[in-house]
């Protein structure tokens, strides 16, 4: 759920995943708690359907990928 404005929003995550700007590597979560990293190891993806969670060092790492929908 993602809080915007006092209100109470509710996304649903399709897809959970980035690509590498690094190494090319597109990276999908699948499933919660499935960490999931790169060849090169600069950036991960983790949380499935579940939450969008990020590792790396810079912003710039990785170009976001992700589907999610506003569940109304």
């Amino acid at each position: 759920m993602i809080e915007s404005k006092g209100r109470d929003t509710m996304v649903k995550i399709i897809k959970n995943m980035i690509r590498c700007n690094l190494c090319g590597d597109t990276i999908e979560s699948v499933h919660v708690h499935d960490f999931v990293t790169c060849r090169c190891g600069a950036c991960s993806v983790d949380g499935g359907a579940e939450y969008l969670s990020r590792s790396f060092v810079n912003t710039s790492d990785f170009t976001e990928l992700s589907i999610i929908e506003n569940d109304s």
